[in-house]
C-alpha cells in the first residue's frame, strides 16, 4: 500500500482518518477544530505527517510524528504520537507500512531513536510494534499534567 509524506491536498482525507483516531481513543472532537489542528501542523512543519492510501486511492490510515532531542542519548529523535488504520484496512499491513515509512524518516534524519506509547487495551498495536523491534519501557512511569 502506498504511503507518502501528508500534505495541504490530503487534509480532508487526514481530517476524516484523525476524527477515526480520536473516536477510538474515546476524545471526538469537531471536524472543523481537527482540520485547523491538522492545517497548522502542516503549515507550520512542527510535524511529520504519512498517509496511507489503497490502489483506488482511498485513504486507509496515517501516522504523525514530533521530533523531540532525547536529553538520555544526547541526539535527535522522533515521536510517533499517532497511527490510525481505518478499520476496513485493518490486518492488511497498512499499520505496519506507516511504522516503516516512521523508521525511514527516523534513519534519515539520523534520529537516535522512535519513542510512541499506546492504550493498554490497545494490543493489536502493540504486537505490531513488538514485532517491528519496539521495547516496552520497563524502567520509566508516564505522567500526564493537565492544564486544561
Amino acid at each position: 500500500m502506498p504511503v507518502h509524506a501528508a500534505t495541504l491536498q490530503d487534509l480532508d482525507d487526514l481530517t476524516r482518518l484523525f476524527a477515526g483516531y480520536l473516536d477510538f481513543y474515546e476524545v471526538p472532537r469537531p471536524l472543523q477544530e481537527i482540520r485547523g489542528f491538522l492545517q497548522d501542523r502542516l503549515d507550520r512543519g512542527d510535524s511529520r505527517l504519512f498517509i496511507a492510501r489503497d490502489a483506488e486511492g482511498r485513504a486507509r490510515g496515517f501516522t504523525q510524528l514530533y521530533p523531540f532531542i532525547s536529553s538520555l542519548a544526547l541526539a535527535p529523535a522522533w515521536l510517533l504520537s499517532d497511527l490510525y488504520v481505518v478499520p476496513a484496512a485493518r490486518r492488511q499491513g497498512v499499520g505496519e507500512e506507516l511504522m516503516n515509512a516512521a523508521r525511514a524518516l527516523a534513519e534519515r534524519t539520523g534520529a537516535c531513536g522512535i519513542q510512541l506509547e499506546t492504550a493498554k487495551t490497545n494490543l493489536a498495536g502493540q504486537a505490531l510494534y513488538e514485532r517491528l523491534g519496539y521495547k516496552r519501557d520497563e524502567l520509566f512511569h508516564t505522567y500526564w499534567l493537565s492544564l486544561a
